[in-house]
């Protein structure tokens, strides 16, 4: 009987084994689609989120394309047009020359017709130092290369040697910036 109670025993053991391992296959196969199931929501959480970053690049992307060609176009407009405002205080002064010329000087108006035409000059110098030229004092200031292009130079006892006698062009800049040199003459000491 003590055999068969082993046996029952052992047949029992054997049985609650198998009923345990088929438990804990259960289980990890419910733990296993559990953590598959996890694995696959994270991979759709990435998936979006590199398609989130994708449209994110590509707007940017489109964005600054944009942005280059709207500033090659301002670009072009600026060096096409940026000359307006120059041109158009320029005309009006050109308007004031065309009255002048219409108005032939006689002996009556010629002291009006000098004083037009020196009204106009100011307004013509006005209108180039509203935009940024002004000129540049040269005579009787030193002769300076970067400023002066000398043409001769003569013996001068009233100036000194090195210094600006006479100026043909005078010289003008554009804020900081020298536009044009002036043509000038320079002092020199006499030769006795």
């Amino acid at each position: 009987m003590s055999e068969q109670n082993n046996s029952a025993n052992a047949g029992e053991s054997q049985s609650n084994s198998a009923q345990s391992a088929d438990a804990k296959t259960e289980s990890t196969g419910a733990q296993g689609t559990s953590a598959e199931m996890s694995s696959n929501i994270e991979i759709d959480n990435l998936k979006a989120q590199v398609e989130k970053f994708k449209n994110d690049y590509l707007y940017l992307r489109a964005e600054f394309d944009n942005y280059r060609r709207n500033a090659i176009k301002e670009r072009s407009e600026l060096v096409k047009y940026g000359s307006e405002r120059v041109l158009v205080d320029i005309l009006g002064v050109l308007d004031n020359f065309e009255r002048a010329i219409e108005n032939k000087p006689t002996a009556e108006n010629l002291t009006n017709y000098v004083k037009g035409i020196e009204m106009t000059q100011a307004e013509f110098k006005s209108a180039l130092v509203k935009h940024g030229v002004s000129e540049i004092p040269s005579q009787g200031a030193a002769f300076d290369p970067s400023v002066h292009e000398a043409l001769s130079s003569e013996e001068s006892t009233e100036i000194k040697p090195g210094f600006i006698t006479r100026v043909f062009k005078k010289p003008y800049k554009l804020h900081e910036k020298v536009i044009r040199t002036g043509q000038v003459i320079v002092a020199r000491e006499p030769s006795n």
